[in-house]
């Protein structure tokens, strides 16, 4: 690094998806002079986003969410797009007979959720950003390199720019090469699995519920879309073996449709599929630390899991709403906000909850894809014995609500 770094602020966020975008809206609410650093070299298309044929990657939001970013301003702005509400769930295990359904009325909610595009979510937040004067959003900023400076830690940029303030966020996805960069480890297992994503349109409507079937090598999704007050669409994830993966995705539309038809047991009726399938990878990943002095890890730079139950984006939404709880109680107090000391306390806050998610899932995964005769028999009994049990159930689906821990203020 040779030029002199330019100050950007009391923080800067590398990253723009969801999570980061989210982290820069509740700071620059606040008042606090933030830059946010974008791979991406232009902004989302604001008015396509939740037009036509919704995009491949959705996120399950919780109503925890989806208290957040009312906060933002940002949940408004999503619903005359496009999200859909589930009160309803439906879990079965295909290779038996176990089944367990759970409903909004039963957890005394409104709702259990919302699926909604990933796109529709930053599309909104970047709307809300531009109207926040404290925040510098920069488009098409890579980052090159990281060191430490005089006043804090140092971005070098791929266009040969540097950047400095006191506190660098990570919020770079799941690959983070700031994580890297910074000599974090990650613990990274390979569930030997990858999910097939696409959308589909089924003879029947799916009222609202989300369905999850547990196959031979891995869950099969639906997630309920409604497209122009039409709710016969769904977004489908379906995980399953590499192989198997890259066979489903190179059928025609009428091949993968007949196949997911077979594989939900007819369930919606007939599977129409309406947008080309694409296969992702499904590693999980642990930071070994979440923290470095002027530096903090969000999201999936801090932890990706295993989409079984969609609860990714909102833990990470959870790191954004904890460590802007933190960095603005340190601002009160006069303590800078990379204080690695004050950060700690972010991540004693976010690390618990986010293991004990990834672990949960994994056993679900192991539990699931086991093909003995007495695990398969014991799932069927627990599958029916959650649904006999009503106050396990309502534990079960305050815990999908994300009503875990201490929430943040800003999720009340």
């Amino acid at each position: 690094m040779s030029q002199e770094a330019v100050r950007a602020g009391e923080a800067i966020i590398v990253g723009g998806g969801m999570v980061g975008a989210t982290l820069a809206c509740l700071l620059g609410e606040a008042g606090m002079d933030v830059t946010l650093l974008d791979a991406r070299p232009t902004p989302l298309d604001a008015e396509g986003a939740g037009r036509g044929l919704p995009g491949r990657r959705v996120s399950a939001l919780t109503p925890v969410s989806q208290r957040l970013l009312e906060g933002l301003g940002a949940w408004a702005w999503m619903r005359e797009r496009r999200v859909t509400p589930y009160y309803g769930m439906r879990v079965w295990d295909a290779e038996g007979t176990g089944e367990v359904g759970f409903s909004a009325e039963e957890a005394g909610l409104p709702v259990l959720g919302h699926i909604v595009e990933n796109d529709v979510v930053v599309a909104a937040l970047e709307a809300r950003l531009a109207g926040l004067p404290t925040v510098t959003h920069r488009l098409g900023a890579r980052v090159t390199g990281l060191a430490s400076g005089p006043a804090g830690r140092e971005l070098e940029l791929a266009d040969g720019g540097r950047l400095t303030a006191p506190l660098i966020v990570a919020a770079d996805g799941a690959r983070s090469p700031l994580r890297e960069l910074a000599g974090i480890e990650v613990k990274a297992h390979d569930t030997g699995q990858a999910a097939v994503v696409s959308t589909v349109r089924t003879a029947e409507p799916h009222g609202g519920v989300a369905r999850q079937a547990f196959l031979a090598d891995g869950p099969l999704a639906f997630l309920p879309l409604t497209v122009e007050q039409d709710d016969r669409y769904c977004s489908i994830v379906w995980s399953t073996t590499p192989q198997a993966a890259e066979r489903l995705c190179d059928l025609t539309a009428e091949a993968l449709g007949a196949a997911l038809t077979t594989a939900f047991a007819g369930r919606l009726g007939e599977v129409t599929v309406v947008d080309g399938a694409q296969a992702v990878p499904l590693t999980q990943r642990h930071a070994d630390r979440y923290v470095q002095p002027g530096l903090a890890l969000v999201g999936d730079a801090a932890h990706s899991i295993h989409p079984l139950a969609g609860q990714g984006v909102n833990l990470g939404l959870m790191d954004a709403a904890v460590l802007a709880e933190e960095l603005l109680t340190a601002r009160r107090r006069g303590i800078e906000g990379g204080s690695e000391a004050w950060l700690e306390r972010y991540a004693r806050r976010r690390r618990g909850d986010n293991a004990a998610m990834l672990k949960l899932m994994d056993g679900f995964r192991l539990l699931f894809g086991a093909r003995h005769p007495a695990l398969t028999l014991a799932r069927n009994l627990g599958l029916s014995g959650v649904d006999r049990l009503s106050p396990l159930k309502r534990l079960l689906m305050q815990q999908a609500a994300g009503r875990r821990g201490r929430l943040p203020v800003s999720c009340r």
